[in-house]
């Protein structure tokens, strides 16, 4: 590869509202690299720190039209996207988008392609692995036939905070302190730290023209799940877990079962299970002999859950597993106007007078969901939140990233950050199952009068007649939910402003 010495790789990436891809960019930035970033919805990139230095534009890996103009001038191209969970014809999907973006990156002159795919077991045939392997090591052969050099970097489990292996690692080692597993634990496989992920990421940027290949990327540990838990409850503290195997559960039970007790939805955790069928072991790391190790070694296991427990205890988590928007999720705008022309539009509208600032009232805005709950009755969005996880959503298990701070594209529970104007707005748009297509908007605003008014705003637009008996349904629940909630959050704001009176 021959880029004058006198600028800067020019990178593309993709997936950056994900969490790798999240991640990535500022590593880039940090090597000196400029970066543009590819987003189906560009806004959800605003409120990244790093988001003032990166080119931000608008497009879809399925587009040939916006892929070519995202390549132009592009030296290196990150492929950090899949379509897994968009449905059964995912794999149609990922092959369609992987060509789209070879032959565009072919036609733009772009000096190399770097992907990030899943190991696949040896001695495996093709059509044994589950589709979510299948499709990724396709779109591999794909982009390594596009005639620009790439890089195919295939990981196993990836442990970070934040990551959707270490969620599930947490949450299962955490919560159950004697459990009957899955035979899968006792399958070997062979983790790597998120850090030496990035780190490798990045140095791919600079391999030589001629390198065309895939690349086995692990850490320095090789182990089973079931050890892999054990370490993580010696690290985190935790007495000794009691884990008894048994070969009874499916992978679709399995999933269920990783859905229940974590904040992984069953859709996600499904395609995890099925990786850890087969011993998933790097059969080399020729990396290396391109992208040496640092000083002091690629980071264990045991190193990289403290890491990763660390930024957790530290409300530092950058990106979560949850940081790309989910599959089947709603995209349409906001509709605007009470009049919208779209089609029915049901809206739940409160307004109440705190007697406390603003300021107090946007910290309790700004602070809901996750640990700090919802402000109206426990049970019914715990209850909302179990329906939505047994009809395979994402249940209210996701939380927060940060659990004072909020910004564009966050999940939150189960609803994600659509719009936020510090001070003033939240706008959560639900990714919970829903015949329609629903959202919550918190205001701040001042009266004529000079106080402090919330405005609490639900719509809804229903889909079919479903969404209209849906709608009509859970009518008669919104004064105990929307009343409460609106009530509970003026109360709690009230209550913070007169805590500093109090304590005088």
């Amino acid at each position: 590869m021959t880029v004058p010495a006198d600028r800067p790789l020019r990178c593309l990436v993709t997936g950056a509202t994900g969490y790798l891809g999240g991640r990535l960019v500022p590593e880039l930035l940090a090597a000196g690299h400029a970066v543009r970033c590819l987003a189906r919805t560009p806004g959800k990139l605003r409120d990244h720190p790093w988001a003032g230095q990166v080119e931000a534009v608008r497009g879809d890996v399925t587009d040939e039209e916006s892929v070519r103009a995202a390549m132009e001038g592009i030296d290196v191209a990150y492929y950090l996207v899949h379509a897994l969970g968009t449905g059964r014809g995912f794999e149609v999907t990922d092959r369609r988008a992987a060509r789209v973006f070879g032959e565009q990156a072919h036609a733009a002159g772009v000096r190399r392609i770097v992907y990030l795919g899943g190991l696949t077991p040896a001695g495996v045939p093709e059509h044994a692995l589950s589709p979510h392997l299948r499709s990724r090591a396709e779109v591999g052969r794909i982009l390594l036939a596009s005639g620009v050099p790439t890089a195919v970097l295939r990981a196993a489990v990836i442990i970070g905070s934040g990551s959707a292996s270490f969620e599930m690692l947490r949450y299962l080692t955490e919560r159950l302190p004697a459990m009957v597993t899955p035979s899968w634990v006792r399958t070997r496989i062979q983790p790597i730290a998120v850090r030496d992920v990035l780190r490798l990421l990045v140095g791919c940027a600079q391999l030589p023209y001629d390198v065309n290949r895939t690349f086995d990327i692990g850490g320095p540990d090789i182990l089973t799940y079931e050890e892999m838990m054990r370490r993580y409850a010696a690290v985190a503290g935790l007495r000794r877990r009691v884990i008894v195997p048994v070969p009874l559960l499916t992978p679709r039970l399995s999933s269920l079962w990783v859905g229940l007790i974590t904040p992984v939805p069953g859709g996600l955790a499904r395609p995890l299970v099925e990786s850890l069928k087969h011993e998933v072991v790097c059969a080399e790391r020729d990396i290396v002999g391109y992208v040496p190790d640092p000083p002091d070694g690629p980071v264990g296991l045991d190193r990289a859950i403290r890491l990763a427990l660390r930024r957790v205890q530290d409300a530092d988590v950058a990106t979560r597993w949850s940081s790309a928007a989910t599959p089947r999720a709603p995209s349409d705008p906001l509709p605007t106007d009470p009049d919208w022309a779209g089609g029915s539009l049901y809206a739940d509208d409160r307004e109440r007078t705190v007697a406390a600032s603003p300021q107090a009232l946007w910290r309790v805005v700004e602070a809901i969901g996750g640990e700090n709950g919802w402000y109206s009755s426990p049970v019914a969005w715990s209850l909302r939140g179990w329906l939505d996880t047994l009809a395979g959503g994402v249940g209210l298990r996701r939380g927060r990233r940060d659990a004072n701070r909020l910004r564009v594209g966050d999940s939150l529970d189960f609803w994600r950050v659509e719009e936020i104007q510090p001070g003033r707005l939240l706008r959560l748009r639900a990714e919970m199952r829903l015949p329609g297509l629903a959202w919550l908007e918190m205001t701040v605003d001042r009266d004529p009068q000079g106080r402090t008014v919330y405005r609490q705003r639900a719509l809804f637009h229903p889909h079919g007649l479903a969404g209209h008996a849906y709608w009509w349904g859970v009518a008669p629940f919104h004064a105990a939910v929307f009343g409460g909630m609106i009530r509970n959050i003026a109360a709690a704001a009230e209550s913070a402003a007169d805590e500093p009176a109090r304590t005088r």
